[in-house]
């Protein structure tokens, strides 16, 4: 029986002490600790990127590293990249508009490439999309729909539609 170790990491902005067994992955911390199963758990080998995270700010594979190991860092699942709950970022919203999302299994992991994407690089073009996504394995799409969800998130002027002012106006209308 091994000992429990407290680890502290920041996630989705908030401070989530918690006792954990050293082997613990953080893959498995955000999924039964925290109740966050966004992270989905793929392959578990790092190979299909379904588990990525953001660990202060940069796409990890929850799956190959230790709770232990994230201790005082701060994690970003994919619910902490909306701006608030029950809304969508850009790069959700325009996954939508382009169905680049089907069986959904691969999705947490290819928003949180295509985040990382944006961040670095506020309009990226076609190689770079492709690079950025080329670690996250998808059966369903083809990849095309991914890429252009990218090109329509970062095209100017693009707004996410607001579903609560589309739901007041069908009430009023």
């Amino acid at each position: 029986m091994s000992s429990l170790v407290t680890v502290e990491i920041k996630v989705n902005g908030v401070i989530q002490p918690r006792a954990v067994e050293p082997r613990t992955t953080l893959v498995d911390f955000l999924r039964d600790h925290l109740g966050l199963t966004g992270t989905h758990v793929g392959c578990e080998h790092g190979i299909c990127g379904a588990c990525s995270v953001l660990l202060d700010g940069e796409p990890v594979r929850s799956c190959c590293m230790f709770a232990v190991q994230a201790d005082g860092m701060a994690v970003t699942t994919v619910e902490g990249l909306a701006p608030q709950r029950g809304c969508l970022s850009k790069i959700q919203d325009a996954f939508c508009e382009t169905h680049a999302l089907q069986c959904g299994y691969c999705t947490p992991g290819m928003l949180v490439a295509c985040h990382a994407l944006v961040e670095r690089t506020p309009q990226p073009d076609e190689a770079q999309i492709r690079d950025a996504i080329g670690g996250n394995l998808c059966r369903c799409t083809g990849y095309q729909q991914i890429v252009d969800a990218v090109k329509l998130a970062t095209s100017p002027g693009y707004e996410v539609k607001d579903a609560r002012a589309k739901g007041t106006e069908a009430s009023h209308g």
